[in-house]
């Protein structure tokens, strides 16, 4: 696999612990403070970044209210909404990255985001974003892909939906654009996310395929499905978050509270740090343990000439005496020697 791949201070790669990115989407409502206290509680969880997502209603769509512009009636959060309405609801002004930059820096976060046009990026740079997501839908925007890789930052793609085929020209794309370093995320890109559409298997697969650092673009309930990504690959998990589920917001329902935020940071290290490495056999850590392995043991008192019996010899704990495999070797020999009781039974005793 390839080197590491940097994002501000961080090093995203399969020798990493997964880097935890906090998306902050829409569910700031509106309200610039409530996007500050965003940032503040994600510093809080221990998170090590900060996602936006930076577009116009009219950068990303256009006003027009026919089928084709409105989500499925059937869908469970947004069913029947207009795509302009609900931008229009989710969006971050232009005007908020500033300050949100500002306070994410502050409080040691490293924060990027996801542009979806020229304005974006134009944007994004004056702020110097240390790297860029591209969002599912926009993977196969190859102009606008092409047009991030040529900042010469890293670059986090995810695939939601996406076709190998599809894949690929992405990051062909941003390989010859100028990215330094790509990033792939698998990803369900539905809203929530049910977790057996997850498929977590495909994380090895797109490492191997396309040579470069795997992650998670989670949209499930909770932190399961992304701790568990951690054992299959992913050095990059990302999850919606928010203040509160019960504040609503357009993302509210699937993302996470700041307390399970804080608990994803710390399991996803967990999970890291369990992978350890391919031996099999005692670790440092059993080294203690070795001691109280059964063994043959004199259990009673004995005196020279007595016979080995059931009784006075026994496998007990700890380890020291002949191995219990021996217990047929030994009964019905008899003692050389007086041994007291609690003695490791060793060959020059019988």
């Amino acid at each position: 696999m390839t080197a590491t791949i940097k994002i501000g201070p961080h090093a995203v790669g399969a020798g990493e612990r997964p880097l935890v990115v906090a998306e902050m989407s829409g569910n700031h409502n509106g309200d610039l403070g409530r996007a500050l206290a965003i940032v503040d509680a994600v510093a809080e969880s221990g998170a090590h970044a900060l996602k936006l997502q930076t577009y116009r209603p009219d950068t990303i769509t256009i006003d027009v209210d026919t089928p084709a512009f409105r989500i499925s009636s059937g869908h469970e959060l947004w069913g029947g909404e207009n795509l302009y309405r609900l931008y229009e609801r989710a969006h971050t002004p232009y005007e908020w990255h500033a300050p949100i930059f500002e306070r994410a820096r502050e409080r040691g976060l490293t924060v990027f985001s996801s542009p979806f046009d020229a304005t974006a990026v134009e944007l994004l740079e004056s702020l110097d974003a240390p790297a860029y997501k591209i969002a599912s839908s926009e993977l196969v925007d190859l102009p606008l892909i092409r047009l991030v890789a040529g900042t010469g930052k890293p670059m986090v793609i995810s695939t939601g939906m996406a076709t190998v085929a599809e894949i690929d020209a992405a990051v062909r794309t941003a390989r010859d654009g100028g990215a330094a370093g790509i990033i792939l995320l698998a990803c369900t890109a539905s809203y929530p996310a049910p977790p057996a559409d997850s498929n977590l298997r495909r994380l090895p697969v797109l490492a191997g395929a396309f040579d470069v650092p795997v992650g998670l673009s989670d949209h499930t309930p909770g932190i399961g499905v992304a701790v568990a990504s951690v054992a299959l690959g992913a050095c990059f998990i990302e999850k919606h978050v928010t203040l509160d589920r019960a504040d609503g917001g357009v993302d509210s329902d699937f993302s996470l509270n700041p307390a399970e935020l804080s608990a994803l940071v710390a399991e996803s290290g967990r999970a890291y740090a369990a992978l350890g490495g391919r031996a099999i056999g005692p670790t440092p850590a059993e080294r203690e343990g070795l001691r109280f392995r059964r063994s043959l043991f004199v259990v009673e008192d004995v005196r020279a000439g007595d016979p080995v019996t059931a009784h006075n010899v026994r496998s007990i704990r700890p380890a020291g005496g002949l191995a219990p495999v021996e217990i047929d070797r030994v009964l019905g020999r008899t003692f050389t020697t007086d041994v007291p009781r609690g003695t490791p039974l060793s060959w020059d005793l019988i």
